[in-house]
């Protein structure tokens, strides 16, 4: 039966070691690549807004997005999956025009 020698095993030590420092040293400083990326200093989130919406096609095919809105532009429509439904030929949207073309508020 092999036996770890005396060398494997400092050298096993040694690498615990130095990982454990590293991991407390990242941790000392305050550094983090996920805080980077969220508070970055070009976003600017002051009159950033989002919800969801149904937008219909004239075929009565009604699909939720999510809206995300900057300023009172559209940044971003994403499609949510699963969220949607065929209306019958007879079916009318109950929201006013301005309601359905409207994005953002």
């Amino acid at each position: 039966m092999l036996r770890p020698t005396l060398i494997t095993l400092s050298a096993l030590t040694l690498i615990l070691l130095l990982a454990i420092l590293i991991t407390i040293s990242f941790n000392l400083s305050n550094f983090s690549l996920t805080s980077l990326s969220i508070f970055s200093q070009e976003a600017n989130y002051q009159n950033f807004h989002a919800w969801t919406k149904a937008i219909c096609t004239k075929d009565n095919f009604c699909h939720d997005y999510l809206i995300e809105c900057q300023d009172q532009e559209p940044i971003k429509l994403t499609p949510i999956t699963g969220a949607s439904i065929q209306f019958d030929s007879l079916w009318q949207d109950p929201r006013s025009l301005e309601q359905r073309e409207r994005l953002c508020d």
